[in-house]
């Protein structure tokens, strides 16, 4: 992996944490979600005449991406409304990787070295410590979460690489992923989004220019190395997410989770130096 490649991830990684903390720090999370999602779609939009498109045999893998984001962002919603999101940031993003490592082994035929595999196992040690002491009852949510994760990387792995351009892929996958969430809310509850969005559109835009460019970085990534690498490397994200947890939403981040941080930092060096 090179250097440019593995910053990149790592730029991809804090953008996503900073994200998941404008909807975090929102007075209501679901609002603050459509408001990321309706932005990054009409931004994927006005972007989309000057992309090329992608390729027919990535359509179906994009149909199916669309179904999980839009379950994906209604879950990280409802999440953020009954957990911290230094407990439940790292348990979400924590158990993906391994996943996608196994499966894309199985179902993409990669193979990692050594070396590689230890760095993701100490990643996913690291990320998984974190979540510890999280309420039993609070666990659920972030755990399918987990899982729509690992299934929605691997269906847009095989469809960036199938697409012929990431970036029109990408761009495709969140005007239609975006879509719902605001419609629904367009028809339901008009008064209180317009209300709520005249008061926060600008929490919108930088979370819809945040999500947009991160998962847009994270899928040509995977064009370019092997997914189960970006995956773990990518969700190095849960340092910054503790670090803006600590810092910007003031909640309590204890000895054992800045331990893990140390795992997580040594997991992405072995990374870099084996991959």
């Amino acid at each position: 992996m090179s250097p440019f490649l593995f910053c990149t991830v790592l730029v991809a990684g804090l953008l996503h944490a900073s994200w998941n903390a404008i909807v975090k720090r929102g007075s209501d999370t679901l609002f603050t979600t459509i408001l990321v999602t309706g932005s990054a779609a009409l931004i994927a939009a006005l972007c989309l005449p000057f992309v090329a498109a992608p390729d027919p045999r990535s359509w179906r893998w994009l149909a199916m991406s669309t179904v999980l984001q839009a379950g994906y962002y209604l879950l990280v919603a409802r999440t953020y409304r009954l957990t911290d999101m230094s407990a439940a940031y790292p348990l979400m993003r924590g158990c993906a990787p391994i996943i996608v490592a196994v499966l894309g082994g199985v179902l993409l035929g990669e193979r990692l070295p050594e070396g590689a595999w230890a760095g993701i196992g100490l990643i996913c040690v690291g990320i998984l410590c974190m979540a510890h002491g999280i309420v039993r009852r609070q666990m659920w949510l972030p755990l399918i979460n987990a899982g729509v994760i690992a299934t929605y990387t691997l269906v847009d792995a095989w469809g960036a690489r199938q697409s012929g351009s990431a970036v029109g892929y990408t761009l495709w996958l969140f005007l239609l992923s975006g879509l719902p969430l605001p419609i629904w809310a367009l028809c339901t509850r008009v008064p209180q989004l317009s209300a709520y969005a005249r008061a926060n559109w600008g929490y919108g835009v930088v979370g819809g220019v945040g999500t947009l460019t991160s998962y847009g970085v994270v899928l040509w990534a995977m064009t370019q190395a092997p997914v189960a690498m970006i995956s773990a490397l990518r969700e190095t994200s849960i340092l910054f997410g503790v670090l803006i947890s600590a810092l910007v939403l003031r909640e309590r981040v204890t000895r054992r989770r800045w331990m893990a941080a140390g795992l997580i930092v040594a997991g992405a060096v072995l990374l870099r130096l084996c991959a």
